[in-house]
């Protein structure tokens, strides 16, 4: 009689311990949506518009800021999400200041930060940060491969003057050294900077029979059309942050014959029938270009994209061991994503594990070649 009694009570508190067990999982994201990254930023927000509502019957709350390309803007980001947001993780930035900046918070606050652009860390300071995009000095040793099989002897280095330039050319020489091309020129400009007309004028008196230009989106046609511009004549090289279709329009004829190491989805449909990236590329192109328009696809959505495919595993082990909005949840969920194994997506593939946090590897990188205004997939 007693249970008869209180039957419906006990109900509602065990429908209520079920539904506190239940809660959304928050995402911080931190993106350059304005300044010098935005070719970046945007399309990485755009792909977040194509993402599912919920994940192993957890909804997906995403809160979504700007950071201007800018570190201290990144840093304070970062903060709000942890002190006003109460995320789960971070997903930060598209370029590599800012994001190098919040890891710093996310080894602090012990929190997962999922990085879409390149870092060079140390492993104790990147132990809680998760990068997406290829590491430098893997891409870095494939474009030196290609100069060297070239018959390239000296190499000009003109980039950024910021983290992701200084990896750049720190990878850059190294490989160069193993391969007997002797780097001749080192010169650098800021991201925002609308000249680096002296910067090319040095390169073009080194005389080096290649350049590698360092820069993201529409920000490397600047620096391309300089060295020209000045009467280079070697042979011009950029980095994956460069292969976009903004700087195929508005590069223009200037950057025709210029080559690019790069992930894979610019040039998806050249792939081989039986490429295991293949399908995933070209699903996701077909969903991006139906929503954003024909000729949108650019790496850094599909970075996006990619992070949702190791969500969709990693995910699902993370909520079997902790609900969100704990510190129980945030330990999970990165043991969760160095446990899921390599993982084939649509750049490549990502062997995540205890010790390796770094992204695609060297399956993940294909030679490009601008040919009558597109990319073009070189031989391997």
């Amino acid at each position: 009689m007693v249970l008869k009694k209180f039957a419906p009570l006990l109900a509602v508190v065990f429908l209520g311990v079920s539904l506190s067990a239940r809660a959304d999982v928050t995402i911080g994201v931190s993106l350059p949506l304005t300044g010098p990254g935005v070719s970046l930023g945007l399309p990485s927000k755009n792909a977040m518009e194509l993402w599912p509502e919920s994940i192993a019957g957890e909804k997906l709350k995403l809160v979504i800021l700007d950071d201007a390309g800018d570190p201290t803007a990144g840093i304070k980001n970062a903060r709000k999400f942890l002190e006003e947001d109460k995320v789960d993780f971070i997903i930060a930035s598209a370029i590599t200041p800012p994001a190098l900046a919040v890891s710093t918070v996310a080894a602090e606050s012990q929190i997962v930060q999922i990085s879409p652009s390149p870092l060079d860390l140390s492993p104790e300071k990147g132990d809680w940060t998760f990068r997406i995009a290829q590491n430098v000095p893997v891409v870095a040793t494939g474009a030196v491969e290609h100069m060297q099989k070239a018959g390239v002897k000296t190499l000009a280095f003109l980039g950024y003057n910021d983290p992701y330039g200084e990896s750049w050319l720190k990878a850059t020489t190294a490989a160069a050294e193993k391969a007997g091309i002797k780097v001749v020129a080192i010169e650098r400009f800021a991201r925002a900077d609308t000249s680096v007309a002296a910067q090319a004028i040095k390169v073009v008196i080194s005389k080096a029979d290649a350049v590698l230009i360092v820069a993201t989106g529409s920000g490397a046609v600047t620096p391309h059309k300089a060295v020209l511009e000045k009467g280079y004549k070697g042979r011009i090289y950029h980095t994956h942050g460069a292969v976009s279709t903004d700087m195929l329009r508005l590069g223009g004829k200037d950057v025709e014959g210029a080559y690019a190491v790069s992930g894979f989805i610019p040039v998806a449909e050249q792939l081989p029938a039986n490429h295991p990236s293949r399908k995933l590329a070209l699903q996701f192109i077909d969903q991006y270009e139906k929503k954003f328009g024909a000729g949108s696809r650019n790496q850094f959505s599909a970075h996006i994209n990619d992070i949702l495919i190791l969500l969709e595993k990693a995910l699902p082990l993370a909520l079997k061991q902790a609900k969100p909005g704990t510190k129980e949840f945030r330990l999970a969920f990165r043991t969760a994503l160095e446990s899921i194994g390599d993982t084939t997506v649509s750049q490549g593939q990502i062997p995540f594990s205890r010790t390796v946090h770094t992204g695609l590897d060297n399956r993940s990188v294909v030679m490009l070649k601008i040919q009558n205004g597109a990319w073009t997939l070189l031989p391997n």
